[in-house]
């Protein structure tokens, strides 16, 4: 069993306990998996004066040098000399982009098509933020992170067919099974209620809650849902106490059951604790300009946003962006923090390096942006906003197989469960079938319950639970490993920011809005597909062009 974590090491530094990740497919750029940092450049500063021992050596050293450069003062031409001596330089750009994952490098790749100057710095020692691949040998990768794309999510799309990138269909072949209080029934998202299962006991609910949603939504749009006519109204409430006041009596605890197993896969929390508004509007965003968002398209694999996988496992994107991008335009390992800005630039303050802009996008999770030290100080709105939104509580826990046995009894390996660590999960498998992996959503309630369980429990728990769902061959991987985001340090949680009640009546105007020079993306930022990969890319490009205007 692997245990994959970002922990402290006594010393204080970060040791990073991610095996290395070998680049699929034949494209795929070598060198952008975790790695060493690189050394020192030119142009980097050097250690600060307070960060120095001061030994006997070093004084006398320092004396010695100070003495010869009064004697140097006196020799004739010495200050011409003392000019002809190397200036190290602060590394400039027209525009810093904190943060390499899909985002930032969507924001340089805008820049770098427009012929303007950039960095990127990030304090990873990897590209790709949310998007990790993990080898599972032969050149096969399965996912830690995002992996999904679907229709409407146009601008991932277009990315990867820029990037040469292919996808394949999720499995979907065969029957879901689905557990609640103990009963059990299998059933096809082609019938009548889609990716939802045909619960007899919450059939009318579903019949009435899932189109006023939809309704609703489209009232809260994505552009400004602050500002939708019943915005307070729905911001003052959770989409728990909504959906109590709106179901019947003899189905409202299993719906509301239901209703949780959804939120902590999709949101990585609880019902309770999401804003009414914000769900609407994350509806909402299911879609694109053409085609509005819908509930079912966020949720379902056929026709929604899990239809399709991405051959080499979906790090496969950041490796080739940043492999376009340049090696010396993205420096590893740099977490940023403070960003200082005047009426000439900005100047981005990193780990052993400064930098030096005419504007900065700082393109990391509200709650991560928060955590800089921004001189002059961000205004109120925006500094509360970050100081508001958690991200999301997830882990991923993944079990591999000789093969995908469950397809044999014709299942396709999506559960939805209340008896397991996980509330829903997929079948997690290579495009050629081989190995076979399922992996489970730990989320919300789940992940806080479990994460504090130690990992031979939490194995033990989830193999058993696979072998409920899928038969007792589940008990025998041939691996297993699982992902645990809240304990990223520079991520602390996923898949995506949580809005909870009374947040974005009240401050979501501050998301986008840029502050002087700074700019702002991330996909908690995106209009359309917020939280998914292909929202990440939105926001990045919204971002580069807000900039490029003001150039």
């Amino acid at each position: 069993m692997t245990v994959y974590d970002t922990t402290r090491s006594p010393r204080g530094k970060n040791r990073v306990e991610h095996r290395s990740v070998t680049p699929t497919g034949a494209r795929a750029a070598p060198g952008w998996q975790n790695r060493r940092p690189r050394q020192r450049q030119l142009g980097q500063e050097g250690a600060h004066v307070g960060d120095r021992r001061l030994t006997r050596r070093t004084f006398v050293g320092g004396a010695a040098a100070g003495a010869a450069g009064g004697a140097l003062a006196r020799v004739p031409g010495a200050e011409a000399l003392r000019r002809r001596r190397p200036v190290r330089r602060i590394p400039t750009a027209d525009v810093i982009v904190v943060g390499a994952g899909l985002a930032g490098l969507s924001a340089a790749r805008e820049l770098q098509a427009n012929r303007r100057s950039f960095l990127v710095v990030e304090a990873r020692n990897r590209v790709g933020g949310r998007v990790l691949n993990h080898s599972i040998g032969n050149g096969k990768a399965i996912e830690f992170g995002a992996e999904y794309v679907g229709p409407t999510q146009d601008h991932i799309l277009g990315l990867m067919t820029d990037l040469h990138v292919d996808k394949y269909d999720t499995y979907d072949t065969g029957d879901n099974v689905y557990v609640a209080d103990g009963n059990r029934l299998t059933w096809s998202d082609t019938g009548p209620t889609g990716t939802a299962p045909p619960d007899p006991l919450i059939l009318a609910d579903l019949a009435n809650i899932i189109p006023a949603l939809d309704s609703m939504a489209a009232e809260a749009g994505v552009d400004a849902p602050w500002n939708a006519a019943h915005a307070t109204e729905w911001d003052r409430q959770s989409l728990d106490s909504w959906l109590r006041d709106n179901t019947t009596p003899s189905g409202r605890e299993r719906f509301l059951k239901l209703a949780a197993l959804a939120t902590r896969a999709i949101f990585g929390t609880e019902p309770g604790e999401l804003s009414l508004l914000f769900t609407l509007f994350y509806i909402a965003a299911s879609g694109d300009e053409s085609h509005p968002g819908t509930f079912e398209r966020n949720f379902s694999t056929q026709q929604g946003a899990q239809q399709w996988r991405i051959v080499g496992g979906s790090q496969v994107i950041p490796w080739r962006m940043a492999a376009q991008l340049g090696r010396r335009r993205i420096h590893l390992r740099r977490p940023v923090r403070r960003i200082s800005q005047n009426r000439r630039g900005v100047t981005v303050y990193c780990d052993g390096l400064t930098l030096r802009g005419k504007h900065v996008i700082v393109a990391i999770p509200p709650t991560l942006a928060g955590r800089i030290y921004y001189d002059p100080l961000l205004p109120v709105l925006r500094d509360a906003l970050t100081q508001r939104l958690p991200q999301g509580t997830l882990m991923k826990l993944e079990a591999i197989y000789e093969r995908p046995f469950w397809r044999d009894d014709n299942k396709t390996g999506f559960a939805v469960t209340d008896n397991a660590p996980f509330s829903v999960c997929f079948d997690n498998s290579p495009p050629e079938g081989t190995p076979g992996a399922i992996f489970g959503f730990a989320g919300g309630n789940d992940s806080r319950k479990w994460g504090q369980r130690s990992a031979a429990d939490r194995k033990q728990a989830v193999l058993q639970a696979f072998a409920d769902l899928f038969g007792e061959q589940a008990l025998h991987p041939i691996d297993y490993v699982e992902f645990a985001w809240s304990r990223e340090e520079w991520t602390r949680g996923c898949p995506v920011g949580i809005h909870p009640p009374g947040v974005l009546s009240q401050y979501g105007p501050a998301l986008r809005a840029p502050v002087g020079r700074i700019h702002w993306a991330g996909t908690e930022t995106s209009t359309y597909w917020n939280g998914y990969m292909d929202g990440a890319v939105r926001s990045g490009q919204r971002a580069a062009h807000e900039v490029l205007g003001a150039l």
